[in-house]
């Protein structure tokens, strides 16, 4: 895939709406260190060129609910584009696994749980089982504490690209 050229200005103001979410004009083009208008424009074409997927906002889930967080590992019994789109369709339509990484390796799928019980979870074991989506096996991994949670550090992954390119 093509990458657009993104500059240091581009860079920060990805760095900032990463960090602060949704900012006032003004807010952001002190972050940023550059008028407002110029900051808003260039904003926009990140917004357009879809380097910003959308605003989000990091709920303390612990302190609304309680619930069961459960990371699981999953092997298909065929690689075929099929199987995998059938079991991507499926986990696509379950609002409990919030996020599913295809890898390469022993695993085909790490997923991320969130369930209210874990009886909660065990029946979205069995329905993934049911849904005839060719598993060959899977593991499950109960979280016990998250010890970090973060976003990339776009600037520093930015920089590593570019010095990369000029390698």
């Amino acid at each position: 895939m093509k990458k657009l050229g993104l500059d240091a200005t581009d860079i920060r103001i990805l760095s900032a709406v990463q960090s602060h979410g949704q900012l006032s004009k003004t807010r952001l083009s002190e972050i940023v260190n550059i008028s407002a208008t110029p900051c808003w424009a260039r904003l926009d074409r990140l917004k357009a060129a879809g380097f910003i997927r959308g605003f989000h906002a990091d709920i303390a889930l612990e302190r609304v609910c309680d619930f069961t967080q459960v990371m699981v590992t999953v092997s298909l019994t065929h690689h075929r584009k099929s199987d995998f789109d059938r079991f991507e369709t499926w986990v696509g339509s379950q609002d409990a696994i919030t996020e599913c990484i295809a890898t390469g390796g022993g695993m085909d799928y790490v997923m991320k749980t969130i369930c209210p019980t874990l009886a909660a979870f065990q029946s979205l074991m069995q329905d993934m089982l049911e849904a005839d989506l060719s598993v060959d096996r899977y593991m499950t991994y109960i979280a016990t504490r998250v010890v970090k949670a973060t976003r990339p550090n776009v600037a520093k992954l930015a920089a590593s690209t570019a010095r990369d390119r000029t390698d």
